[in-house]
């Protein structure tokens, strides 16, 4: 059942995060996120499309998808090579293999190529938002439904406060509208919107969510679409249906030329963003 995923891995997430500040109080924690030298900021550019390039060795639905801890360094250069946004990391141990470690060696990368690192978890607590900048990270991903909307804004204003992005990530109409509903209350500056065409009752894919569920998010927020962008093609869609960017990890990760994948996925989607401008123009 979905709520059993999201109910095991918040579970997971909040024993991490009190594992981790009985180790560094928040206080520390604070003050070594704050004594980072500033990280790059996520550049984006009006109707262009984007690329967040996504570091993830195992994926719950596919397996294993990276070779080693190794391969993270000379990915995110390969990302960063190819004009990506942004470098999502998933740091999350159980199901994705993920680390604090690939963060701080992705973050290390990228900080000379004005590249900001987001560090993608299943995060449930404002610690986690300090541990991330600690880390090195640029933005990190917010899981909409996953939070309650007291601490899904005391999590947006942590990020604020230590100069992070954030993605918040949707999966049907109703988290949406939540969305809608925080940002009303707190504002949309260094917020994103995004949607997961994942299913998480089966964890499979459904690539036409995206499509169906464009039309209602806030034009205020740059849009992603996460999950379900296989190859240009969809990229292309993607634009055209609206999205400002898109969150790549699984066909990245299997690509035998990442870099010319990403290369790939940019330019079609900047396409469909033109096809869709020239379409919203001829309107009476």
């Amino acid at each position: 059942m979905a709520g059993d995923f999201l109910a095991h891995m918040a579970a997971s997430s909040h024993a991490r995060a009190q594992a981790a500040r009985a180790a560094c109080p928040e206080a520390r924690m604070l003050e070594l996120a704050h004594a980072q030298a500033p990280a790059p900021v996520l550049q984006l550019t009006p109707g262009s499309f984007g690329l967040i390039a996504e570091v993830k060795l195992r994926s719950p639905a596919a397996g294993a998808l990276g070779q080693s801890d190794a391969d993270v360094a000379k990915r995110v250069r390969a990302y960063a090579a190819a004009g990506a946004a942004a470098v999502s990391v998933l740091t999350e141990p159980e199901r994705f293999d993920g680390s604090l470690e690939h963060l701080r060696c992705a973050a290390a990368e990228l900080a000379p190529l004005a590249v900001p690192a987001m560090r993608k978890d299943f995060l449930v607590d404002p610690y986690q938002i300090a541990e991330a900048r600690a880390a090195g990270a640029g933005g990190v991903l917010l899981i909409v439904r996953m939070l309650a909307q007291d601490v899904l804004e005391t999590m947006i204003e942590r990020a604020r406060e230590l100069g992070l992005f954030a993605l918040l990530e949707t999966f049907d109409a109703e988290d949406i509208a939540r969305l809608q509903a925080v940002t009303a209350r707190v504002g949309t500056a260094g917020l994103l919107a995004g949607v997961n065409c994942r299913d998480l009752v089966t964890l499979e894919v459904v690539p036409s969510r995206l499509e169906t569920l464009a039309p209602r998010l806030p034009r205020t927020l740059p849009r992603v679409a996460e999950s379900g962008v296989a190859n240009a093609e969809d990229a292309r869609r993607m634009g055209a249906a609206g999205y400002d960017l898109a969150l790549v990890g699984s066909a990245l990760m299997r690509a035998p030329d990442p870099a010319a994948l990403a290369t790939a996925m940019k330019v079609a989607g900047a396409a469909g963003r033109k096809a869709l401008g020239r379409q919203e123009h001829e309107r009476p």
